[in-house]
């Protein structure tokens, strides 16, 4: 398998993994407090991602690497987990993953500003077609319902991206697991001091639920989803790669009516649809 492909699949396996993050999230915030879901997720893949760093005896980042490293944690290890499980105190999973929708062109903007990469201008075209359609579904059917929950899912969305494309940029100098378990172990101490001050008094009237879905966002959507998808990133480009993330709403809907039996309406699956068929045609000129 040449270069080029094995960065798609391993995008792709990535895509896969993060589309469970946000029905995970929104089962896990229905009792566990947003902001210590974040930290308690944080601290534990950070955890996981010290003991492979020291099991492989991974060479520290140089010191040039210390505040790109610092970006992705800010973005992807506390940013966007941070942001989104605000979100969903106020709308569905569902809704939100609409909004994913946006997530190619907030990585291609920043790989062009942090990766130096140069799409053409038809890129650009269907990529903004594409983050239209979302903007129009959220003010027909989420801002009249809950604008706080969509301006938090766009700032996620931001921060997201920013950390996509820094983290690629970063990964083909050390790799792409060693930049989320970096970034995670960067993190860790901070992590760990708020879990332990936000720690709920008991644990004992939590759900099954509640504990399988911060196991996911734990191992999965923190650590494991970001080993595959920085590889891609670094192999096949932050802009080309970047559009797979637009199978992540067709998953992740599928995931929100199958497992937490929300509504998934035919205006979702419509603004769904028209926004894949929009990054496919930008993908062609990425």
């Amino acid at each position: 398998m040449d270069k080029s492909a094995s960065g798609w699949m391993s995008g792709f396996i990535g895509v896969v993994i993060f589309s469970g993050s946000l029905p995970a999230t929104r089962v896990a915030v229905m009792d566990f407090d947003p902001i210590f879901l974040t930290v308690a997720r944080a601290t534990i893949a950070g955890i996981i991602a010290v003991t492979l760093l020291f099991a492989f005896r991974e060479r520290r980042p140089d010191r040039g690497d210390i505040v790109p490293l610092i970006v992705v944690s800010l973005g992807v290890v506390v940013g966007f987990p941070l942001l989104t499980a605000l979100a969903l105190r106020h709308v569905t999973s569902a809704h939100s993953i609409v909004f994913i929708g946006l997530l190619p062109l907030a990585t291609a903007i920043f790989g062009v500003i942090r990766g130096g990469e140069r799409p053409r201008p038809a890129f650009w075209l269907f990529s903004c077609i594409g983050s239209a359609i979302v903007v129009g579904f959220a003010s027909r059917q989420g801002l009249s319902a809950s604008p706080v929950g969509d301006l938090l899912m766009l700032a996620a969305v931001i921060a997201c991206g920013l950390g996509y494309a820094e983290g690629a940029k970063l990964s083909r100098k050390l790799g792409g697991w060693q930049v989320i378990s970096w970034a995670l172990a960067l993190s860790l101490p901070l992590m760990t001091v708020l879990m332990l001050a936000t720690m709920p008094a008991s644990f004992a009237d939590l759900s099954a639920a509640s504990w399988i879905g911060l196991g996911y966002v734990s191992v999965f959507s923190m650590l494991v989803g970001f080993i595959f998808w920085y590889r891609g990133l670094a192999l096949g480009g932050t802009v080309a790669v970047g559009q797979l993330q637009l199978l992540q709403p067709f998953f992740g809907l599928a995931l929100a009516a199958t497992l937490l039996g929300e509504a998934v309406s035919w205006g979702m699956l419509a603004a769904t649809l028209a926004i894949v068929a929009c990054v496919a045609g930008a993908r062609k000129f990425a």
